[in-house]
């Protein structure tokens, strides 16, 4: 059965409540901040990360925002800003930011969902997903850049290269 059949059951949602209920079935750490606002601690390899997925009915978006903390020596913060616009170049399904202030790594995704569309659980899952595996992919790469010599382009080669066999 689909996540759709198993949560909807022909009913349509509001996407702040499929968010919850597929963190209660995935067993994630969450807190209904409003009702137009969740926010969750969703474990990686690498870290834990904090996930925020808000509802704005005046633009009909579905904003997902996913943060780890980095502190950077303010020394690499060129090379890491230029990291993040090379990741950005290869990042479809969303974007990553850094906020200096926050010291928080930021990955961004909005689903425009114009004209009384409704979310499925099905892309709901998959933007949470996008982020957390965007995260874990490029995690490495931020490390490396804030905290050795590594060049941008070396970091990043760590990222998109292809795993092979299993650990």
């Amino acid at each position: 059965m689909s996540l759709s059949e198993d949560l909807l059951a022909g009913e349509s949602m509001h996407p702040i409540d499929i968010v919850e209920t597929l963190a209660e079935h995935r067993a994630w750490e969450f807190d209904r901040v409003t009702d137009d606002q969740i926010a969750m601690a969703v474990e990686g390899q690498w870290r834990t990360y904090s996930l925020t997925l808000a509802w704005t009915a005046s633009d009909e978006t579905l904003r997902l925002i996913c943060t780890f903390e980095m502190e950077p020596p303010e020394e690499r913060l060129e090379a890491l800003y230029e990291t993040l616009n090379r990741t950005n170049d290869i990042s479809w399904a969303g974007a990553f930011t850094f906020w200096h202030e926050q010291r928080l790594m930021v990955w961004r995704y909005g689903l425009m969902l114009a004209g009384g569309q409704l979310a499925s659980p099905e892309q709901i899952d998959r933007m949470i997903a996008a982020a957390v595996q965007g995260a874990e992919r490029f995690y490495p790469a931020f490390q490396l850049v804030a905290w050795s010599d590594s060049s941008p382009e070396a970091a990043l080669q760590v990222a998109i290269a292809e795993a092979y066999g299993r650990a």
